[in-house]
């Protein structure tokens, strides 16, 4: 099986960087704890003079099985319950396999 890269980015509405960021830091030690997780790394984004600020994660786990386990685990599921209202725009998720990486 090979390896699962995942690509998330998040927008913010206005005034909610803060709560957004809050609630996707709260995932980082939970998910790097997982069996399958490999890789769990947050980042950030500042456009515009930093006024529009946008999140993104980098995942990656050792197969498709290990991201299923992740996407069951309680602290997701309350994560994307608190995070939907928080946005303007949906989660933009991408779910790569590699075709050539080291």
């Amino acid at each position: 099986m090979s390896k699962i890269i995942v690509l998330a980015s998040f927008y913010p509405k206005k005034d909610k960087n803060s709560e957004v960021k809050k609630i996707i830091s709260s995932m980082v030690s939970p998910t790097r704890a997982e069996e399958g997780n490999e890789v769990y790394n947050f980042y950030e984004e500042k456009n515009n003079g930093s006024k529009n600020i946008s999140f993104h994660l980098f995942e990656i786990y050792k197969d498709s099985t290990a991201l299923d386990f992740h996407k069951n685990t309680p602290h997701y599921k309350n994560y994307r319950a608190k995070i939907v209202d928080l946005l303007d725009k949906p989660i933009e998720v991408k779910v790569l396999s590699s075709i050539d990486s080291s």
